[in-house]
């Protein structure tokens, strides 16, 4: 969520500036603004809604000025109005705030006991206020900053500008992530790479705690403790050509569309083709060892953890917990000496997860990861890093890196197998033979698209719709519903097939429409039984299955989409393309925002 980018520039930044934010709109937002300082006065322009607000706010009144910050907001404390957007702003200091900070209330009452004025309902208000008092008492911009960041009790990123020192800005992160980018006469701040990839590919990943003070001739870093530090500057690989929608209509689409190259990009770094077994990362512990798998996601990774669960628990033979993250620490989970918690996230700076990963680790559990930034907080952090190779998703809702993950959790699997002695090596090289199918399986599926979009109509006018499903079959009716609720706005369940006929069956009607997932194989004609009972009771069927299981049950279904006949080890990852393109083509039917469906955001970077 949010977007924060800053310039200590050579030349004009605004422009600049509204670029870089365009670039993190894929983050999801509800306001945006930034500020620039010209002629030793903060030059602040903000706009409620969409960028092309600020954007036409800017050409109408310009914001001269070389230096610079700016802000896609995601509302958090305060309606997404023009007054809550950021920039904050006092006469003195301007600033730009990701994350929450929780103590906000007893801050902001001492502020104005003090006689303080807001001008906004935010929490981040009070850090611009805290700042501008220490500098109006002749504090420096630096010991402003090093007296009031141990105050904050929350997650952080912030960029501040101040109106006495036009050539700097400083930078903090506590929990959120901030990197500082190099350029030839220039500096800058950005919330990832990608915001900074036109005008860098030199970067610098703040460490927890760390705040650095940006000028033109580059970056001084101070740690938690505030001593000065070295931090590494890498090459970011971010690339500005990434987030072009290219011929499709919506990154969403394009994603999806690109599912069969990233999965392959993503089983190459996992799978030794010669030998056809499964390789991971040079890993520090034995895998052997563990006897117990917590795994711990939100959202859409979280159904992959879940589809990875029958997976661990099938090959390997080894008990997994699986939790979603922003109930998992408030459980006091009971974690056994030895065990693994694997932790899923797309950005791997998901606030919830992070904070589990950390709680792991402290009660001493060996921390494994699947992300898709390997550069990220989580990455960091784990004793096993698994990246997934999905590059950049800009559509808030996951597609690409939902199919890698279930991917790498597939070869982390079989890997956990052949360790504990669970599989022998025949059976080894089947399931990679069955992985390696996989991306030509996804181009299979995705050659239904167009059967797919001119059933939408029939979905698009329904106000709940439900999904069901078997075994791993099951996390993607839970998937598919949370796609659907996503982008059209319907509201749509996921359930057990089997749990239909305890309670949820009371909701079918003539006009709730059931979508089954039931590839032919063991449990498809239990599945079926299920769906009876559901047409028995007037509902309309959507059926996905393949040419044998349409040709069983497809007849009297509402609508039917075939699948190719897969293995059940890729089915997850082939039968998520269909509920995907569905989501997709009924959001277009209904003429949603597909790519920023309101109210979301794609970091979550707040519990």
């Amino acid at each position: 969520m949010c977007g924060i980018i800053g310039i200590v520039g050579a030349e004009p930044v605004a422009e600049r500036l509204v670029d870089g934010l365009r670039r993190m709109e894929y983050r999801g937002y509800d306001s945006a603004g930034l500020c620039t300082i010209s002629d030793h006065t903060l030059v602040r322009r903000r706009a409620e809604g969409k960028l092309a607000n600020l954007a036409r706010e800017v050409a109408a009144r310009p914001a001269p000025g070389d230096v610079g910050i700016a802000h896609t907001r995601w509302a958090t404390h305060g309606a997404p109005t023009e007054a809550n957007a950021h920039p904050h702003a006092t006469a003195e200091v301007a600033l730009v705030h990701n994350g929450i900070i929780e103590n906000f209330r007893p801050l902001r009452e001492e502020l104005i006991a003090q006689g303080r004025q807001f001008e906004s309902e935010t929490d981040s208000e009070v850090v611009v206020h805290l700042l501008s008092s220490r500098i109006e008492q002749g504090m420096t911009p630096e010991e402003a900053v090093r007296e009031v960041l141990p105050m904050l009790r929350g997650a952080f990123a912030l960029a501040v500008a101040f109106r006495q020192h036009p050539d700097m800005l400083i930078g903090a992160r506590l929990g959120s992530p901030l990197v500082v980018g190099f350029g030839d006469g220039e500096t800058f701040l950005g919330s990832d790479a990608l915001a900074l990839a036109p005008l860098t590919q030199d970067i610098t990943y703040l460490e927890e705690g760390d705040f650095t003070i940006v000028t033109r001739d580059g970056a001084q870093i101070f740690d938690a403790d505030g001593n000065p530090v070295e931090r590494p500057v890498v090459k970011s690989g971010a690339s500005a050509v990434a987030i072009e929608k290219g011929n499709y209509r919506h990154f969403m689409q394009k994603e999806i569309f690109e599912q069969p190259t990233v999965v392959a990009q993503t089983l190459r770094s996992y799978i030794r083709q010669l030998e056809r077994t499964v390789a991971l990362p040079q890993i520090d512990f034995d895998i052997s060892r563990i006897d117990r798998v917590t795994i711990v996601a939100c959202g859409t990774s979280y159904y992959a953890g879940m589809v990875a669960k029958y997976w661990f628990e099938t090959f390997a033979r080894v008990p997994v917990d699986i939790d979603v993250a922003s109930e998992f620490r408030y459980r006091d989970p009971v974690l056994e000496p030895g065990g693994l918690s694997l932790f899923i996230s797309q950005s791997g700076e998901t606030a919830d997860t992070l904070a589990a990963l950390r709680h792991c680790k402290q009660a001493g559990q060996t921390i494994a990861v699947v992300v898709n930034v390997p550069t990220s907080s989580m990455a960091r952090e784990a004793d096993l890093l698994l990246p997934t190779h999905a590059g950049p998703e800009i559509g808030v809702a996951s597609t690409k890196a939902f199919t890698c993950q279930l991917a790498v959790l597939a070869a982390l699997a079989a890997h956990f197998a052949v360790k504990k002695g669970r599989l022998s090596e025949a059976e080894e090289r089947a399931i990679v033979d069955h992985l390696l199918e996989a991306p030509a399986c996804l181009n299979e599926a995705l050659n239904h698209d167009e059967d797919i979009a001119a059933m939408a109509h029939l979905i698009a006018p329904a106000r709940d719709v439900l999904y069901m499903g078997r075994g791993p079959d099951y996390p993607l009716a839970l998937e598919g519903a949370l796609k659907l609720k996503e982008i059209s706005y319907i509201h749509a369940e996921g359930y057990a097939s089997g749990e239909m006929k305890h309670g949820p069956i009371a909701l079918i009607d003539d006009l709730v429409p059931v979508v089954v997932l039931a590839p032919s194989g063991p449990l498809f004609e239990k599945t079926v039984s299920n769906m009876q009972e559901v047409r028995a009771r007037g509902g309309k069927i959507v059926l996905i299955s393949d040419a044998e299981g349409l040709a069983e049950a497809g007849e009297g279904c509402l609508a039917t989409i075939e699948m190719p006949k897969v293995h059940p080890l890729i089915a997850p990852l082939v039968y998520a393309v269909p509920v995907q393109l569905l989501a997709y083509h009924v959001a277009v039917a209904k003429g949603t925002d597909v790519d920023q469906p309101r109210n979301l955001a794609k970091s979550v970077t707040v519990e």
